[in-house]
């Protein structure tokens, strides 16, 4: 059934470059019915929801690779692979561990250890961050916002974001090399100031992937715009009310590789890009940003220009159709070169309208701003009342293909100008950002 996903999607590619001949200049190329095949294939069943380390993982990455290839990209990796690999390990506490949170004693199964080291003690005097999630916190979002920083962290939950914390266990327990430890407890005490941990760990490498291709530019190369998203979603979990327990992740963020892959396709059919673009396909953003903190890391932040990060674009926003949102929208003047690009278009780009989400820190553009990378997270999810976040129910029958179309004929019309070097987006400033 996958190779038979894998064939169409292919296919759908070629017919795509196919049409396009002799419409080089034709914005119109953006078509409703290859974006839903995209997106189809990136949220079937047989996919199982993309979780990071999983099998299927893997083969949504070689779809996106095959698209990569299909437009006629040229590989980042100097292998000559669309697959941009990395090293990750994977600790699990050993059941001869000890734990303890003021008068409680912590079993090992509620502990998380992001480590590549076979054994931690941690005290209140080990030099760590304390994180506390209390009860009745967003944690989803407290969880997110742990990215970027450099020292380790203890994490103490309180019991009541169980749920959070297995999902947290089943994916994310994971560190690349060289990143700071992070311990999470599951704990009906998270206020409590004494602690220790004697941990035993047992380590294994694993390997998770980007998808990475590039068009390069024909007067400024070594200048780079980043189209990116991430592919990963959570994987299978607790069924719903209709005995579904696929998290499919249609409009998180397969709307948002989608319409990478379709922005690649449109301008390698244009080829006339003065910067070099980058397509970029994040893994493991979901379990912690991951895939986006590597890829980072093999950029010089000054030679980025801008990153266009697009996440969950498949519903219409708060403002309704032909709108959408862009994160840290007063950080850098990019926003107002996007619309400034949009002049006579029915599309508005807005800023972002959930402040007190912290949604600029918490998606794939967080790592590059904070090296003063213009990077900037293009949305249109109603992040208060988005009713399939995170639920079985986020499949491509919910989603308005129409709307999204649109969307991406937008990015690609308001970017123009950042592409061609005509314009060049003020920096960030990152002394400025929360860490």
């Amino acid at each position: 059934m996958l190779r038979n996903i894998r064939i169409i999607f292919l296919a759908s590619a070629c017919l795509i470059l196919t049409n396009a001949i002799g419409q080089k200049n034709d914005i119109n190329t953006f078509n409703e019915n290859d974006v839903r095949g995209m997106l189809e294939s990136l949220s079937s069943n047989e996919l199982k929801g993309r979780q990071a380390f999983s099998a299927e993982i893997k083969n949504a990455a070689n779809l996106i690779a095959g698209s990569f290839s299909g437009s006629g990209l040229k590989a980042f990796e100097k292998n000559g692979s669309f697959l941009q690999t990395f090293k990750m390990f994977k600790a699990t506490v050993r059941d001869n561990s000890k734990a303890t949170i003021g008068s409680q004693t912590i079993p090992y199964s509620d502990v998380i250890c992001q480590t590549s080291e076979s054994s931690l003690s941690i005290n209140p005097s080990s030099g760590y961050e304390i994180i506390r999630i209390k009860e009745g916190e967003n944690a989803m979002a407290a969880f997110r916002n742990l990215r970027g920083k450099k020292q380790p962290m203890l994490v103490l939950m309180h019991a009541s974001h169980e749920p959070l914390f297995k999902r947290i266990k089943q994916n994310a327990g994971a560190r690349m090399e060289g990143e700071p430890n992070v311990i999470y407890v599951l704990t009906s005490d998270p206020s409590s100031e004494t602690f220790s941990l004697e941990l035993l760990l047992e380590v294994q490498t694993l390997e998770l992937s980007n998808v990475v291709g590039i068009i390069p530019g024909k007067t400024k190369p070594e200048e780079y715009v980043i189209f990116s998203a991430h592919y990963d979603h959570i994987g299978i979990g607790q069924k719903d009310e209709k005995g579904d327990s696929i998290y499919n992740g249609a409009n998180d963020d397969a709307s948002g590789t989608t319409a990478v892959m379709m922005l690649a396709k449109h301008f390698a059919q244009q080829g006339n890009n003065e910067r070099t673009l980058v397509f970029a396909a994040f893994t493991a953003e979901e379990v912690g940003g991951f895939g986006s903190q590597y890829f980072s890391k093999q950029f010089d932040p000054e030679k980025v220009t801008a990153m266009f990060n697009i996440e969950m674009i498949g519903t219409d926003s708060k403002w309704g159709l032909n709108s959408a949102y862009i994160t840290g929208y007063d950080k850098s003047n990019m926003g107002e070169i996007l619309q400034k690009n949009l002049t006579g278009s029915p599309f508005q780009f807005y800023p972002d309208p959930y402040p007190q989400q912290n949604l600029f820190y918490r998606s794939d553009n967080a790592t590059l701003a904070r090296l003063g990378v213009p990077a900037h997270t293009i949305s249109t999810s109603k992040m208060d009342i988005e009713p399939h976040y995170h639920k079985p129910s986020d499949e491509v029958s919910t989603l308005d293909l129409k709307n999204m179309t649109e969307i991406i004929k937008a990015i690609a019309i308001s970017s123009a100008s950042i592409i061609s070097g005509k314009d060049t987006p003020g920096r960030v400033d990152a002394s400025q950002l929360r860490r």
